[in-house]
């Protein structure tokens, strides 16, 4: 884990209301199975990937707030076709 990371991970814990406040969002427009952790990971492999080295919190705050579904959904399809496909086999099989 680098130095960024080990920084952005020190904000999630003030973030959660955050985060939260986005799930909540998301489900209100359909999105039911989002939960904080993906929406956390999404952001540090998206917006989070090449920070400034000092960073402020409310341009953390700022960057979950305007996480848009469809940019959420993109990410998700990414990791999606980065998956590997035994992972896939299960619905192979219904």
């Amino acid at each position: 884990m680098t130095d960024k990371e080990v920084g952005i991970d020190a904000y999630r814990q003030e973030l959660n209301v955050v985060l939260q406040s986005k799930v909540e969002e998301f489900h209100m427009l359909g999105y039911d199975r989002v939960t904080e952790q993906e929406i956390w990971t999404c952001l540090k492999s998206k917006k989070w990937k090449r920070l400034p080295e000092e960073i402020k919190i409310h341009q953390l705050v700022n960057d979950v707030l305007t996480l848009s579904t469809s940019d959420y959904m993109t990410y998700l399809t990414m990791q999606a076709y980065k998956a590997p496909l035994s992972s896939f086999e299960e619905y192979e099989n219904k």
